[in-house]
């Protein structure tokens, strides 16, 4: 039982991989710069940092059956935390202390085309 899910598991996790380069490659072709992959940091994981106009976007990519579930899949508790990262990673670099951030996320379902949600939680 114990091999069947870590199989599970390992499947999982290159899965994700793939997902998060496909996303990284997309957001490259729409003219974002990417500045983090995979991203670790002591304040937590960022799975794409990118820059575009000037504003630093914290991708999110979720793989859910729709796209309610992957926007409710990142608690607020993340989404604080994923700030915090993106506003210490601007706050070092020449030219982007004073960057605007933005949270995003790419929903990823079985059958549908990826939802690219811009400024995806700015209502909370």
């Amino acid at each position: 039982m114990r091999g069947i899910r870590q199989a599970r598991g390992s499947r999982a996790r290159a899965s994700g991989r793939r997902a998060e380069v496909w996303c990284a490659l997309w957001l490259m072709a729409k003219g974002y710069r990417i500045l983090g992959f995979r991203l670790r940091t002591p304040q937590g994981e960022v799975d794409i940092l990118a820059l575009k106009a000037g504003v630093v976007v914290v991708v999110e990519i979720k793989r859910r059956t729709t796209l309610a579930a992957a926007i409710e899949a990142v608690s607020r508790r993340q989404r604080e935390t994923l700030l915090r990262v993106a506003h210490g990673f601007a706050a070092t670099r020449r030219g982007l202390p004073d960057a605007t951030v933005r949270l995003d996320l790419i929903a990823l379902a079985p059958g549908r085309a990826p939802r690219h949600i811009r400024d995806a939680w700015r209502l909370d």
